[in-house]
């Protein structure tokens, strides 16, 4: 039976503008089911982070109503959000958001300490990521140390380390190269097709949109008929 992840109706967001509502999603409706692999096509400005930051519960909205696997968002308490998020959604942004301060194994590691995973269950979760990414030999590296295409893939392990069911991708390929870029991709289909994880991507390349089975054009925060 298809599982319904997402379904937005009438979905706005606005800020106020010298007295004007300025509308970054204006009356948005959109059902994904779960195994989707869903791509965001928009210029710069149309609303596609906007979008995705309203779907992984990091921003609220205005108007309209969110059910995210059977739960009215629109309805919850913050506390409850939060809970949904650390559950079942991974982040991978353009900008990788690594924290400096801690290694590549401790980055990774991060998602699994909100979930009260006992230790030797997270190092042996951990060990397997970074085995599966290979990765290990830079466990004890600070992000620093990497490049641009190690650090995207540190930060697509740790969106990945607590199993989500849903993965929210921010111009995931922005910073690399196209044969970096091209893995990242290769990646995604795969955790798509062999593990069901459900894949919403923003972008603004065609090459990478077509690896998703629908595509969604977005402009000025409306969608695209």
């Amino acid at each position: 039976m298809e599982v319904i992840m997402i379904e937005l109706k009438h979905i706005s967001k606005w800020v106020n503008v010298g007295g004007n509502r300025v509308f970054l999603l204006k009356d948005i409706n959109l059902t994904i089911k779960e195994g989707a692999f869903i791509s965001i096509m928009g210029p710069s400005g149309s609303g596609k982070s906007t979008l995705l930051n309203v779907m992984g519960l990091l921003d609220e909205f205005d108007e309209g109503e969110y059910n995210f696997l059977n739960q009215p968002v629109h309805q919850l308490k913050e506390k409850h959000r939060s809970q949904l998020y650390k559950s079942h959604i991974g982040f991978v942004f353009q900008a990788y958001h690594l924290i400096d301060e801690l290694t590549v194994y401790e980055n990774i590691e991060t998602p699994l300490l909100y979930q009260n995973i006992k230790s030797s269950d997270r190092q042996a979760i951990v060990a397997d990521i970074l085995d599966r990414f290979n990765i290990v030999g830079k466990k004890d590296l600070f992000p620093t140390q990497l490049s641009g295409g190690q650090q995207q893939i540190v930060g697509i392990a740790r969106a990945l380390v607590a199993k989500p069911k849903l993965i929210l991708a921010d111009e995931p390929t922005g910073n690399l190269n196209s044969k970096q870029g091209e893995e990242i991709m290769e990646l995604f289909k795969q955790l798509n097709k062999e593990d069901g994880v459900t894949i919403v991507q923003a972008t603004h390349s065609e090459k990478n949109a077509a690896y998703g089975s629908q595509i969604i054009n977005l402009l000025d925060g409306k969608i695209e008929k």
